[in-house]
Protein backbone atom coordinates (compact mmCIF):
# COMPACT_ATOMS: atom_id res chain seq x y z
CA UNK A 1 0.00 0.00 0.00
CA UNK A 2 2.88 2.65 0.03
CA UNK A 3 3.46 2.08 -2.85
CA UNK A 4 -0.30 3.24 -4.20
CA UNK A 5 -0.51 5.51 -1.15
CA UNK A 6 3.30 6.84 -0.56
CA UNK A 7 2.13 5.99 2.55
CA UNK A 8 3.75 4.37 5.54
CA UNK A 9 1.52 3.08 8.11
CA UNK A 10 -0.99 0.34 7.62
CA UNK A 11 -3.72 -0.11 10.29
CA UNK A 12 -4.42 -3.56 11.07
CA UNK A 13 -7.88 -3.56 12.88
CA UNK A 14 -6.64 -6.42 15.17
CA UNK A 15 -9.52 -6.71 17.29
CA UNK A 16 -11.55 -6.11 14.09
CA UNK A 17 -14.82 -4.52 14.08
CA UNK A 18 -14.97 -4.75 17.87
CA UNK A 19 -11.78 -5.11 20.80
CA UNK A 20 -9.75 -8.16 21.32
CA UNK A 21 -8.00 -10.97 19.20
CA UNK A 22 -6.90 -13.40 21.56
CA UNK A 23 -3.98 -15.96 21.66
CA UNK A 24 -4.52 -19.50 22.25
CA UNK A 25 -7.91 -21.89 23.10
CA UNK A 26 -8.39 -24.87 24.43
CA UNK A 27 -11.64 -26.81 25.70
CA UNK A 28 -11.66 -25.13 29.20
CA UNK A 29 -12.79 -22.23 26.62
CA UNK A 30 -9.80 -19.91 27.70
CA UNK A 31 -9.20 -17.44 25.12
CA UNK A 32 -6.74 -14.78 26.32
CA UNK A 33 -7.36 -11.57 25.35
CA UNK A 34 -4.25 -9.42 24.08
CA UNK A 35 -3.77 -5.62 24.57
CA UNK A 36 -4.04 -3.19 22.02
CA UNK A 37 -5.01 -0.21 20.44
CA UNK A 38 -8.59 -0.50 19.71
CA UNK A 39 -12.01 0.61 20.65
CA UNK A 40 -14.47 -1.59 22.07
CA UNK A 41 -17.27 -0.94 19.77
CA UNK A 42 -17.80 0.31 16.41
CA UNK A 43 -18.17 3.89 17.34
CA UNK A 44 -17.66 6.34 13.81
CA UNK A 45 -17.69 8.86 15.96
CA UNK A 46 -14.15 7.83 17.39
CA UNK A 47 -13.13 6.93 14.27
CA UNK A 48 -13.99 10.82 12.68
CA UNK A 49 -12.20 12.37 16.11
CA UNK A 50 -8.98 10.19 15.56
CA UNK A 51 -8.51 10.50 11.26
CA UNK A 52 -7.25 14.21 10.48
CA UNK A 53 -5.82 15.82 7.69
CA UNK A 54 -3.67 17.95 10.18
CA UNK A 55 -1.23 15.11 11.55
CA UNK A 56 -1.21 12.18 13.98
CA UNK A 57 -4.19 12.66 16.80
CA UNK A 58 -5.24 10.21 19.00
CA UNK A 59 -9.08 9.13 20.18
CA UNK A 60 -8.24 9.04 23.63
CA UNK A 61 -9.94 6.48 26.28
CA UNK A 62 -12.79 4.61 25.24
CA UNK A 63 -13.32 2.03 27.34
CA UNK A 64 -11.26 1.17 30.88
CA UNK A 65 -8.37 -0.68 30.16
CA UNK A 66 -8.00 0.15 26.66
CA UNK A 67 -5.55 2.36 24.93
CA UNK A 68 -6.07 5.22 22.72
CA UNK A 69 -7.34 4.67 19.19
CA UNK A 70 -4.70 6.33 17.01
CA UNK A 71 -4.80 6.42 13.27
CA UNK A 72 -3.32 9.60 10.82
CA UNK A 73 -3.16 10.92 7.72
CA UNK A 74 0.18 8.00 7.54
CA UNK A 75 -2.99 5.20 7.50
CA UNK A 76 -2.79 3.37 4.18
CA UNK A 77 -5.19 0.83 4.85
CA UNK A 78 -7.43 -0.46 7.26
CA UNK A 79 -7.65 -4.31 7.41
CA UNK A 80 -11.00 -5.89 8.86
CA UNK A 81 -13.04 -8.79 9.37
CA UNK A 82 -16.14 -8.08 8.45
CA UNK A 83 -18.02 -10.65 10.62
CA UNK A 84 -15.75 -11.10 13.84
CA UNK A 85 -15.00 -14.79 14.56
CA UNK A 86 -12.23 -14.97 17.79
CA UNK A 87 -14.68 -14.22 20.39
CA UNK A 88 -17.34 -15.95 18.29
CA UNK A 89 -19.76 -15.00 16.29
CA UNK A 90 -20.25 -11.09 16.42
CA UNK A 91 -21.96 -9.52 13.72
CA UNK A 92 -20.98 -5.75 12.68
CA UNK A 93 -23.55 -3.27 14.00
CA UNK A 94 -25.92 -1.58 11.29
CA UNK A 95 -24.55 1.08 9.44
CA UNK A 96 -20.86 0.21 10.74
CA UNK A 97 -19.07 -1.02 7.18
CA UNK A 98 -21.00 1.69 5.82
CA UNK A 99 -19.23 4.03 8.12
CA UNK A 100 -15.70 2.95 7.18
CA UNK A 101 -16.73 2.90 3.55
CA UNK A 102 -17.59 6.55 3.65
CA UNK A 103 -14.41 7.03 5.85
CA UNK A 104 -11.73 5.37 3.79
CA UNK A 105 -13.33 7.80 0.56
CA UNK A 106 -13.20 11.06 2.63
CA UNK A 107 -9.72 10.30 3.80
CA UNK A 108 -8.18 8.32 1.61
CA UNK A 109 -7.02 4.66 3.20
CA UNK A 110 -8.05 1.09 1.92
CA UNK A 111 -10.77 -0.39 3.21
CA UNK A 112 -9.33 -4.29 3.41
CA UNK A 113 -11.97 -7.12 3.71
CA UNK A 114 -10.44 -10.11 5.64
CA UNK A 115 -12.49 -12.82 4.25
CA UNK A 116 -10.68 -16.05 4.86
CA UNK A 117 -13.95 -17.09 7.29
CA UNK A 118 -16.45 -15.68 5.11
CA UNK A 119 -15.51 -15.63 1.96
CA UNK A 120 -18.06 -18.00 -0.06
CA UNK A 121 -19.38 -19.11 2.80
CA UNK A 122 -22.04 -16.58 3.97
CA UNK A 123 -22.71 -16.02 0.18
CA UNK A 124 -21.01 -16.82 -2.68
CA UNK A 125 -19.73 -13.13 -2.46
CA UNK A 126 -18.96 -13.41 1.04
CA UNK A 127 -19.62 -10.76 3.36
CA UNK A 128 -19.31 -8.30 1.31
CA UNK A 129 -22.11 -9.42 -0.93
CA UNK A 130 -24.14 -9.96 2.02
CA UNK A 131 -24.01 -6.24 3.49
CA UNK A 132 -23.46 -4.92 0.03
CA UNK A 133 -20.00 -3.10 0.94
CA UNK A 134 -17.49 -3.26 -2.04
CA UNK A 135 -14.19 -2.75 -0.13
CA UNK A 136 -11.06 -2.20 -1.96
CA UNK A 137 -9.33 -5.31 -1.51
CA UNK A 138 -10.44 -8.19 -0.82
CA UNK A 139 -8.33 -11.72 1.15
CA UNK A 140 -9.03 -15.39 0.89
CA UNK A 141 -8.33 -18.30 2.39
CA UNK A 142 -7.97 -22.18 1.47
CA UNK A 143 -11.70 -22.02 0.49
CA UNK A 144 -10.42 -20.95 -3.18
CA UNK A 145 -7.92 -24.09 -3.19
CA UNK A 146 -10.94 -26.46 -2.51
CA UNK A 147 -9.51 -26.51 1.57
CA UNK A 148 -6.18 -26.91 0.38
CA UNK A 149 -3.15 -24.77 1.30
CA UNK A 150 -3.52 -21.97 -0.19
CA UNK A 151 -4.10 -17.58 0.13
CA UNK A 152 -5.29 -14.84 -2.42
CA UNK A 153 -5.81 -11.22 -2.44
CA UNK A 154 -7.61 -9.22 -5.00
CA UNK A 155 -9.36 -6.09 -5.63
CA UNK A 156 -9.45 -3.12 -8.69
CA UNK A 157 -6.74 -2.91 -11.68
CA UNK A 158 -5.47 0.25 -10.68
CA UNK A 159 -4.35 -1.35 -6.93
CA UNK A 160 -3.62 -5.08 -8.60
CA UNK A 161 -1.32 -3.84 -11.33
CA UNK A 162 1.42 -2.46 -8.63
CA UNK A 163 2.20 -6.02 -8.12
CA UNK A 164 4.91 -7.54 -10.19
CA UNK A 165 5.33 -8.34 -13.17
CA UNK A 166 3.24 -5.54 -14.01
CA UNK A 167 4.20 -3.35 -11.00
CA UNK A 168 7.09 -2.28 -8.57
CA UNK A 169 5.47 -4.65 -5.57
CA UNK A 170 7.60 -8.03 -6.11
CA UNK A 171 4.92 -10.67 -4.11
CA UNK A 172 5.90 -14.75 -4.28
CA UNK A 173 5.02 -17.92 -1.97
CA UNK A 174 5.95 -22.06 -1.99
CA UNK A 175 1.96 -22.02 -2.94
CA UNK A 176 1.23 -19.94 -5.26
CA UNK A 177 -0.40 -21.33 -8.14
CA UNK A 178 0.09 -24.37 -6.83
CA UNK A 179 -1.34 -26.90 -9.23
CA UNK A 180 -3.32 -29.40 -7.11
CA UNK A 181 -4.61 -26.68 -5.13
CA UNK A 182 -5.64 -24.49 -8.01
CA UNK A 183 -7.35 -27.35 -9.55
CA UNK A 184 -9.41 -28.43 -6.37
CA UNK A 185 -10.46 -24.57 -5.57
CA UNK A 186 -11.34 -24.07 -9.35
CA UNK A 187 -14.00 -27.36 -9.07
CA UNK A 188 -15.15 -26.25 -5.61
CA UNK A 189 -15.69 -22.31 -6.47
CA UNK A 190 -17.53 -23.98 -9.95
CA UNK A 191 -19.53 -26.09 -7.86
CA UNK A 192 -20.61 -23.22 -5.35
CA UNK A 193 -21.95 -20.92 -8.12
CA UNK A 194 -23.98 -23.62 -10.44
CA UNK A 195 -25.15 -24.31 -6.55
CA UNK A 196 -25.73 -20.88 -4.90
CA UNK A 197 -29.33 -20.65 -4.87
CA UNK A 198 -30.10 -23.79 -3.56
CA UNK A 199 -26.56 -24.15 -1.49
CA UNK A 200 -26.64 -21.12 0.35
CA UNK A 201 -30.82 -21.14 1.50
CA UNK A 202 -30.45 -24.58 2.47
CA UNK A 203 -27.60 -23.15 4.81
CA UNK A 204 -29.17 -20.51 6.03
CA UNK A 205 -32.67 -22.95 6.66
CA UNK A 206 -30.44 -25.92 8.80
CA UNK A 207 -28.40 -23.09 10.60
CA UNK A 208 -31.62 -21.79 11.68
CA UNK A 209 -33.11 -24.92 12.55
CA UNK A 210 -29.86 -26.36 14.60
CA UNK A 211 -28.49 -22.85 16.44
CA UNK A 212 -32.89 -22.51 17.70
CA UNK A 213 -33.01 -26.04 18.87
CA UNK A 214 -29.76 -25.86 20.28
CA UNK A 215 -31.04 -22.90 22.23
CA UNK A 216 -34.25 -23.63 22.85
CA UNK A 217 -33.07 -27.36 24.46
CA UNK A 218 -30.87 -24.70 27.09
CA UNK A 219 -33.74 -22.40 27.54
CA UNK A 220 -35.97 -25.57 28.23
CA UNK A 221 -33.59 -26.71 30.81
CA UNK A 222 -32.22 -23.22 32.85
CA UNK A 223 -29.30 -22.87 31.24
CA UNK A 224 -28.04 -19.36 30.73
CA UNK A 225 -27.39 -19.30 27.07
CA UNK A 226 -27.71 -17.12 23.77
CA UNK A 227 -26.45 -17.36 20.13
CA UNK A 228 -24.93 -15.68 17.53
CA UNK A 229 -25.54 -16.65 14.11
CA UNK A 230 -24.21 -14.63 10.60
CA UNK A 231 -25.80 -17.27 7.89
CA UNK A 232 -23.82 -20.77 8.47
CA UNK A 233 -21.46 -19.04 11.31
CA UNK A 234 -22.39 -19.12 14.89
CA UNK A 235 -21.61 -19.49 18.13
CA UNK A 236 -23.53 -20.43 21.45
CA UNK A 237 -22.25 -18.41 24.43
CA UNK A 238 -22.77 -19.54 27.78
CA UNK A 239 -24.78 -16.24 29.33
CA UNK A 240 -27.60 -14.82 29.19
CA UNK A 241 -26.57 -12.18 26.38
CA UNK A 242 -26.84 -10.34 24.22
CA UNK A 243 -22.87 -11.17 22.80
CA UNK A 244 -22.36 -7.59 21.09
CA UNK A 245 -18.46 -7.20 22.02
CA UNK A 246 -15.37 -8.99 24.05
CA UNK A 247 -16.97 -7.10 27.18
CA UNK A 248 -20.15 -8.95 26.90
CA UNK A 249 -18.52 -12.20 25.71
CA UNK A 250 -16.24 -12.17 28.28
CA UNK A 251 -19.00 -12.90 30.62
CA UNK A 252 -19.91 -16.17 29.68
CA UNK A 253 -19.23 -18.90 31.64
CA UNK A 254 -16.38 -20.96 30.01
CA UNK A 255 -16.64 -23.97 32.94
CA UNK A 256 -19.94 -24.58 31.39
CA UNK A 257 -18.88 -24.07 27.89
CA UNK A 258 -15.99 -27.14 28.82
CA UNK A 259 -18.80 -29.28 30.39
CA UNK A 260 -21.04 -28.91 27.06
CA UNK A 261 -18.07 -29.39 24.81
CA UNK A 262 -17.24 -32.62 26.29
CA UNK A 263 -20.47 -33.83 26.73
CA UNK A 264 -21.56 -33.07 22.95
CA UNK A 265 -17.75 -34.83 22.38
CA UNK A 266 -19.16 -38.36 24.15
CA UNK A 267 -22.11 -38.39 22.42
CA UNK A 268 -20.24 -37.96 18.68
CA UNK A 269 -20.54 -34.19 17.97
CA UNK A 270 -17.57 -32.55 17.35
CA UNK A 271 -17.52 -29.01 18.52
CA UNK A 272 -14.85 -26.35 18.22
CA UNK A 273 -12.91 -26.48 21.65
CA UNK A 274 -13.30 -22.86 22.87
CA UNK A 275 -15.96 -20.86 23.94
CA UNK A 276 -14.40 -18.04 22.06
CA UNK A 277 -14.25 -19.76 18.63
CA UNK A 278 -16.98 -19.82 15.63
CA UNK A 279 -19.07 -23.17 14.52
CA UNK A 280 -19.91 -23.08 11.11
CA UNK A 281 -21.81 -25.41 9.08
CA UNK A 282 -21.17 -27.47 5.79
CA UNK A 283 -23.29 -27.72 2.35
CA UNK A 284 -22.15 -32.11 3.92
CA UNK A 285 -24.48 -31.35 6.57
CA UNK A 286 -27.99 -33.03 7.09
CA UNK A 287 -31.19 -32.79 8.40
CA UNK A 288 -30.43 -36.23 10.37
CA UNK A 289 -26.93 -34.41 11.78
CA UNK A 290 -28.99 -31.29 12.71
CA UNK A 291 -31.46 -33.59 14.73
CA UNK A 292 -28.38 -35.65 16.64
CA UNK A 293 -26.63 -32.82 17.48
CA UNK A 294 -29.92 -30.87 18.96
CA UNK A 295 -30.85 -34.71 20.70
CA UNK A 296 -27.18 -34.47 22.07
CA UNK A 297 -27.51 -30.79 23.41
CA UNK A 298 -30.39 -32.06 25.19
CA UNK A 299 -28.54 -35.03 26.96
CA UNK A 300 -25.44 -31.84 27.70
CA UNK A 301 -27.80 -30.07 29.49
CA UNK A 302 -29.64 -32.57 31.44
CA UNK A 303 -26.19 -33.15 32.81
CA UNK A 304 -25.61 -29.89 33.75
CA UNK A 305 -25.40 -29.13 37.52
CA UNK A 306 -27.96 -27.37 38.74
Amino acid sequence: MRKVFAREAPLTHRGEHYQIPYAGADASGLGKPLKSILHPKPDLQIYTAAITPAGLRTAGEVADGVQPFIMSPERSELITEPVLQNIGVVPPLPGYHEGLRRLADRYGFLLIFDEVMTGFRLAFGGAQERYGILPDLTTFGKIIGGGLPVGAYGGPAHIMDMVAPLGPVYQAGTLSGNPLAMAAGLATLRYLRSHKSTIYTGLEMLSARLTEGVTAAARDAGVPLCCNRVGSMFTWFFTEGPVTNWTSAARCDTKAFARFFRAMLDNGVYLPPSQFEAAFLSAAHTEKDIHQTIAAAKQAFARAPA
